[in-house]
């Protein structure tokens, strides 16, 4: 239980950003629940969405609206009921606010104003579809959603694709099969997952490369906003029977041990280990061996 003064005695309110269901109404927290009783008004991406969530808990807590359209207007008003001592919890239209989702503006001028921000932690859809893709997520890179423009898509896409790092993208369902087609031009042979309409009744998980997804939407196009897994180049590139990253590892410190230069030492690894000389450096490259 929070312990607060009361509102007379404190200078300035809270403002809570607050996670909230993607889809199954369950999936909100015991504290989420009562922050959104006890605020003196809700800041809400789309309030139809939030009413119907108040309604099914019997919350009658004021709400207003607070989108993209409306962020620097609305940021104004909700710092002045902020300063004035009002708490105030700020939602998306589901899952955690600021997430590809308008906020950025309210969080940086309440704290620039001494306002505390409390996140309360809750629903995510980048965290659901990683953890149930099965990819490697340390590291994970999310890169929210990908620009509209074809060109501008690929460049994004190019930009990242030598990180060794699961890559995650948000996409909306009538451009995710156009995605797809991208990706497939950077990244041909890694493993793909789209996850959709997650913690909800249709909800589903697929698999498959780039290519071999965008065929199978365009002859099933899908519905509900979707997230897109690309599995990291580590598994990706490592073949059957090859030897894994840590004993790559292992040889390129002997290598270095011995005197050899950077690119020498992958060049002799490669060869001793008769695997690819590019996924050699990039080990070397993006976790080097610890030497003493």
């Amino acid at each position: 239980m929070e312990q607060k003064a009361p509102r007379s005695e404190r200078e300035k309110g809270t403002l809570y950003v607050c996670s909230t269901p993607i889809g199954n109404l369950e999936d909100v927290t015991l504290r989420a629940l009562r922050v959104l009783r006890e605020v003196a008004l809700i800041a809400a991406e789309d309030t139809r969405r939030t009413r119907n969530l108040l309604r099914h808990y019997g919350i009658a807590t004021p709400i207003t609206s607070f989108h993209a359209h409306n962020e620097a207007e609305k940021a104004r008003y909700i710092l002045s009921r902020l300063l004035a001592g009002d708490d105030v919890a700020l939602v998306s239209d589901a899952g955690t606010p600021l997430l590809s989702d308008p906020g950025l503006t309210l969080v940086q001028a309440a704290i620039d104003a001494g306002v505390h921000v409390a996140p309360v932690p809750g629903p995510s859809a980048l965290l659901a579809a990683a953890v149930a893709s099965g990819f490697r997520l340390h590291p994970l890179y999310f890169g929210g959603f990908l620009p509209r423009q074809r060109s501008a898509r690929l460049k994004a896409l190019q930009s990242v694709a030598q990180l060794d790092a699961t890559l995650a993208f948000y996409e909306a369902p009538h451009r995710l099969v156009e995605m797809l087609e991208e990706v497939a031009a950077v990244f041909p042979q890694r493993r793909v997952a789209v996850a959709r309409e997650l913690t909800k009744l249709h909800e589903s998980v697929l698999w498959g490369t780039a290519g071999e997804l965008a065929v199978h939407y365009t002859k099933k196009p899908p519905k509900g906003e979707c997230v897109v897994l690309i599995e990291g180049p580590a598994a990706a590139e490592v073949q059957p029977g090859e030897p894994s990253d840590d004993v790559v590892r292992s040889e390129l410190e002997k290598a270095l041990d011995s005197g050899l230069s950077k690119k020498d030492a992958v060049k002799e690894v490669a060869q001793k280990l008769g695997v690819d000389k590019k996924r050699v450096y990039r080990i070397a490259i993006a976790h080097p061996p610890q030497r003493a």
